[in-house]
Parts: structure tokens; C-alpha cells; sequence
């Protein structure tokens, strides 16, 4: 058995013969990886352990051994307290590393790696092929076996997500693991510009690969340059050994990444409804303000012309004031309803208003204007000695509570999407009878005005009055009934984030002029010129005619589903033509210079002009005529005909 040796003698662990060469790159490599994570190990560094720097005498006394199952396994064993530091004689030295050892490998059987010929004696003697080789178990258990891209695992999933992250990069075709620079411009390319590396000076790129990714990612240089660029083949459980300290590096970037967009999204989520609280307790305590202490007293001077001059403001007044007032409390309700649906549809705590910014105090409030326009009106009528059309009046007030009933109804729904859709639908159904009953009260405030009525003692409202509710409360369904369309849309849109559909919804809403949850072919183009897409004019009917499917208007859901197509790069021949033409500057050809001018990369360019049906421009240029092939290219582009501007 070999003697163990001090810490302060570091011999050579090279073999002559053929194992030479990767025995010393393994050394290397494996020495440095478990210095690193000697190093990040608090535990470990917190009691000034010095790691191993020679494998094949430093794990003799099996500490260093245990030290390393600590580190990569993040486990820690009670043992490590106990073992003796320094060896007070050969014989009882060996003892205790022998006892050691076979616990550090005792645990290694127990997670169920089968040790084959290696025992204690192995390490204690310093067998470094055998060291290296219990090493590489354990590097590629704890920190490589885990890696997987698509399914595939250990070495096939490490090379597969270096493909992955350097495809479409010229240059690089990854079948082994000896590339770096175009996976660090992947992820940090303020780090690296990759177009302007000389790819013939391998050596300088790889180690400038080598001390970015120390310097600026902390991934530790484990080999050397001369390890990669001056052997025909490099060691291959080395270079696994250090490209898996890059991907554990980048993957935790990714989730840091991934992390953030959620956090992002779940905070818009919230930002937004925190706003529409704010604005429905804003907009209502306005509107309190407004209605409050109006009406309650009225003064005369006990002349006609006084109370018919009061009997005009008051008349102006409800045409005005009020009817912006009404407006504002039907709006300031439907961002009530709006908010509670809203809250239910993302799982949020529910919603309560602070005392005296309730729906019940602004319906207190209204009531007692109502009370006071009331006293108002009998009190001019009293003056000008008019008695009421009780048949207008009954009428009226029946009209007013239907619309009233219309507008509870607004408020208070509640319960699945679909449900609401359902009952809107028929509250819509419920108010076009309402028209005939308005054609009534028209003619009979007629026969009032006929007969001097000017104000009427048994109700509040005029013809004026009812037909501005009544085309309100039609006005409120009609929204209501889009909101809720919207939020069905807006619910089943997963491949939308919060920001897009808002971003989308906004923009809609803001072009429907008419609130009809429909837009016009202007104000299509008009909405579509607001994100940058701007089409000629033959161009924008065609493509207003295929979103709206021949109807004459885009409905909102037409107009998302329009936007996802828009903003997904789907590849149909449509789009890729489409794409051609704007590279092409809206010329029926492309030349080699538009496409160099629309960044097309070069390999591409060159095959595509080999590719390509070849054309002569006006000007006698070389040119190509990209719908053709097109055309001849796609199999999903038969019998389509693409508009040429």
C-alpha cells in the first residue's frame, strides 16, 4: 500500500503510455471543478477546509472525499466533525482513512451507483485512474444526469441545448461540445459582438470565451485553451464537466427571466384593477358633490314672468347638468359591475368600497335630488296655475321604473360570464317594446304643450327626459353586452399577455366611436395605423373584406384574433409574401440589394438568388420574382393569389 503523502508534496498523477494526456486534462479539470464548489460551499468555507488540489494523494485520508459528497450533494455528514485532521502515525493514519473512505463510499452504494472493482485501498493508494473515475460518477450524477432538453438526458441533452442555443448563428455547427462565444452572445450580447469574431483565429475566441464567462457570469475556467484547440479530439468528460457549468449558469438566468415576466404580469394585473378602483372612488364622490344640496329651496318673486323665467333655467338645467350627471352615475355604476367581474375573473379578494363611496350612498344621493327636482317643478307649476296630464305623468313614471328596473339589472349581475351574456341578451330583448310606449308619451306631452302644461306636478320626467334614459339605458346594454363579449374574448386569448390585450382593447375602444362593439372599415385602418401597420388603399379593403369575413365590420373578437395574427409570425404564404413585398418596397420583384438591405443574412441571400425565378426590371436590372416561387414553393399556397400593390 502506497504511503499517504503531505499536502505540501503536489506530484505529478501523469502515466506514461496512451492515458497520459486525458489523465492530466481530467486532473486538471476535475481539480478545479471541486475547488469551485469547495469554494461557493459556506459550510465548508465557513471552517477554513482546505479542498484538494492533488486527487491522488489529497482524497487518501478520505476527508477531502466526504468534503466533496458535502459539496455536490449538499449533504453533511455528521462524520465530518469527528474525523481526525492530522495523523499522528502512519499505521493509525491509514486506519482512519480507511474508515473514511469506505463511509464516503457507503454512501455512494446507497444512492444506488454500483461501485465495481474499487475499494478504499483504490483511494488510500492513490489509484488516480480510479480516483478520476469515481469522480466523473459523481460529477455526472449530481450535477450533469440532471440536465434535460426535450426529453433527452445526461451527455445527448448537454449537446442538444447547445444546438439549440447557437442554431441560425454562421459558422457554428455543434457536434461536440467545443464551442462558447455563440452561446454567451445568445444570452449576453453586450458581451460578445459574434459578427465581428474572426472565425479562423479559434484559439484567441476561445479563450476570450473563457474570460468573459469567468469574469462576467462566474463560471470557472476548468480547462485551458491548449485542453480544447491543440488536441484532434478534446477530453470528453472534461469539456461535459465545464459546458455543464455554463448551462447551469444560463438556465438559472432563464429562470430568473421567466420569474420576472410573471411577477410582471400578475403586477399589471393588479395595477390595472388598483386604477379602476381609484376611478369609480373619484368619479362617485365627484358625482355625490354634484348632486348634493340641489334644488331644495326655490325663491319667486311672485311674478308670471319670474316663474316662467325660473321654469326655463330649471328646463335647461335638466337638459344639461343633469343629463351629464346621469351619464356620469350610469357610467360610474357600470365600472362597478365592470370591477367585480373583473376581480372574479382573475381571483382577487373581493372588492368593498370605503363607507360613504358606495353604490347606496350615490343612489341615496339621486334619490334626493329627484326629491328636490320634484319639489322644484311643483312649486313652478304651483305659480303658473297648470294642473298635470295624470296620464302622461302615470305613463312617465312607469316608463322611468322599467328603465330603472333595466339599470338595477346592470349593477347587480352576477354569476359565469356566459350567465350575464345570457341575461343581457334578454334584457336588450326586454327594452324594444319601450319604443312604442315612448311614441305614446311623445304624443301626449304634445296635447300638454297644446294645453299650456309647462311643468307637470305628478312626475319628474319629460318626453325629453325619458327618451335620453331610454336611449341611455340602450346606450349601457349595448356596452354592457360588449364589455362582457370582450371579457370572454379577453378570458380565452391565453396566448395573449395581460399588457397586449389591454394594449389591443384599448386601441379598439378608442377607434368604436359609436361604442357599437364594431368597427367601420376607416376605423379599422385607422386602428391598424395606431401600431405602425399601414397598407395601400386597394391592399387595406382587401385585408378589412377577409377580417370581417364580407360582413362590412370588424367585431372585437375578430379584431384580437386579426391582432394574434399580426403579432405571431405564423410563416403562411400570405404573410412570407407579404414580407417579400415590403422587403421589395412594394415591387412586383425583389433584387439581391433589397434583400441585403432588409437583413437578410448572406448565405441566405445567395440561396435564394440561386433559387429564385429569375426576371429583367424596366431598368434592364437582375431581378426575382418572389410570388412565383412562392407559389411553387408552398404546399399550403396552391390556389392562393397574392395581391401585388
Amino acid at each position: 500500500m502506497e504511503q499517504i503523502r503531505p499536502r505540501s508534496t503536489l506530484e505529478s498523477a501523469r502515466l506514461v503510455g496512451g492515458d497520459l494526456e486525458w489523465q492530466d486534462t481530467q486532473h486538471k479539470t476535475f481539480s478545479k471543478c471541486l475547488t469551485e464548489k469547495y469554494r461557493v460551499n459556506t459550510k465548508l468555507s465557513s471552517r477554513k477546509i482546505t479542498p484538494a488540489e492533488n486527487l491522488k494523494y489529497d482524497l487518501s485520508d478520505g476527508i477531502r472525499l466526504i468534503q466533496l459528497l458535502v459539496c455536490i450533494n449538499h449533504l453533511f455528514f455528521s462524520k465530518t466533525t469527528e474525523l481526525i485532521v492530522h495523523v499522528g502515525s502512519n499505521r493509525r493514519g491509514i486506519s482512519w482513512a480507511a474508515e473514511n473512505v469506505n463511509s464516503a463510499l457507503d454512501y455512494i452504494k446507497n444512492q444506488g451507483f454500483p461501485l465495481t472493482n474499487i475499494g478504499a485501498e483504490d483511494i488510500i493508494d492513490g489509484n488516480l485512474k480510479i480516483i478520476l473515475g469515481l469522480i466523473w460518477t459523481l460529477i455526472l450524477r449530481f450535477t450533469i444526469a440532471d440536465i434535460n432538453e426535450e426529453g433527452v438526458s445526461a451527455k445527448a441533452g448537454l449537446l442538444l441545448w447547445c444546438q439549440r442555443k447557437t442554431a441560425g448563428y454562421p459558422g457554428v455547427d455543434v457536434i461536440d461540445f467545443t464551442t462558447r462565444c455563440a452561446i454567451i452572445n445568445r444570452y449576453r450580447p453586450d458581451l460578445i459582438d459574434y459578427n465581428s469574431l474572426d472565425h479562423s483565429k479559434r484559439k484567441e475566441n476561445t479563450a476570450m470565451a473563457m474570460q468573459l464567462a469567468a469574469e462576467h457570469l462566474d463560471i470557472p475556467q476548468l480547462l485551458d485553451v491548449e485542453d480544447l484547440c491543440d488536441v484532434q479530439k478534446p477530453d470528453e468528460r472534461s469539456v461535459m464537466t465545464y459546458i455543464a457549468e455554463y448551462f447551469h449558469a444560463f438556465s438559472a438566468m432563464d429562470q430568473h427571466q421567466t420569474a420576472g415576466r410573471r411577477v410582471e404580469r400578475f403586477a399589471q394585473m393588479l395595477l390595472s384593477a388598483w386604477e379602476m378602483k381609484t376611478d369609480y372612488e373619484q368619479r362617485l364622490l365627484d358625482c355625490l358633490m354634484d348632486v348634493q344640496n340641489t334644488w331644495h329651496a326655490s325663491l319667486f318673486d311672485g311674478t308670471y314672468a319670474d316663474a316662467k323665467r325660473q321654469s326655463y333655467e330649471f328646463a335647461e338645467y335638466k337638459k344639461t347638468e343633469k343629463r351629464s350627471w346621469s351619464a356620469e352615475k350610469t357610467d360610474v355604476e357600470s365600472l362597478f359591475g365592470n370591477i367585480q367581474v373583473k376581480i372574479k375573473t382573475y381571483g382577487l379578494k373581493p372588492y368593498w368600497p370605503p363607507p360613504g363611496l358606495e353604490l347606496g350612498d350615490l343612489e341615496t344621493a339621486w334619490k334626493e335630488l329627484l326629491a328636490a327636482e320634484a319639489n322644484r317643478s311643483k312649486d313652478i307649476n304651483g305659480k303658473i296655475r297648470e294642473q298635470i296630464n295624470l296620464s302622461f305623468a302615470d305613463k312617465a313614471n312607469e316608463f322611468s321604473l322599467r328603465l330603472g328596473t333595466v339599470t338595477l339589472e346592470i349593477t347587480t349581475l352576477e354569476g359565469e360570464l356566459e350567465d350575464q351574456l345570457l341575461h343581457m341578451q334578454r334584457v336588450k330583448a326586454g327594452l324594444d317594446p319601450l319604443n312604442n310606449d315612448l311614441l305614446l308619451l311623445e304624443k301626449l306631452e304634445k296635447e300638454c304643450i297644446s294645453a299650456n302644461i309647462e311643468e307637470n306636478d305628478y312626475t319628474i320626467y319629460s318626453f325629453d327626459d325619458l327618451a335620453y334614459e331610454f336611449d341611455l339605458a340602450m346606450d349601457s346594454v349595448a356596452k354592457k353586452l360588449a364589455f362582457i363579449e370582450n371579457q370572454i374574448v379577453a378570458r380565452d386569448m391565453t396566448n395573449l399577455t395581460p399588457a397586449q390585450l389591454e394594449e389591443f382593447e384599448s386601441v379598439f375602444r378608442h377607434f368604436d366611436k359609436d361604442h357599437s362593439n364594431v368597427l367601420q372599415s376607416h376605423e379599422f385602418n385607422a386602428a391598424l395605423a395606431s401600431f405602425g401597420v399601414i397598407h395601400e388603399i386597394d391592399e387595406q379593403e382587401r385585408l378589412f373584406n377577409r377580417v370581417s369575413t364580407g360582413t362590412g365590420v370588424v367585431r372585437f373578437e375578430q379584431f384580437i384574433r386579426f391582432m394574434v395574427e399580426l403579432t405571431e409570425d405564423q410563416n403562411t404564404p400570405e404573410q412570407v409574401c407579404q414580407s417579400f413585398r415590403e422587403a421589395a418596397d412594394h415591387k412586383p420583384y425583389i433584387t439581391e440589394l433589397d434583400l441585403h438591405q432588409a437583413f437578410v443574412p448572406i448565405q441566405l441571400v445567395d440561396y435564394l438568388t440561386q433559387t429564385m425565378p429569375y426576371v429583367e426590371t424596366e431598368y434592364g436590372e437582375r431581378a426575382y420574382d418572389y410570388t412565383g416561387y412562392i407559389l411553387s414553393s408552398c404546399a399550403s399556397a396552391n390556389g392562393h393569389k397574392f395581391h401585388q400593390s
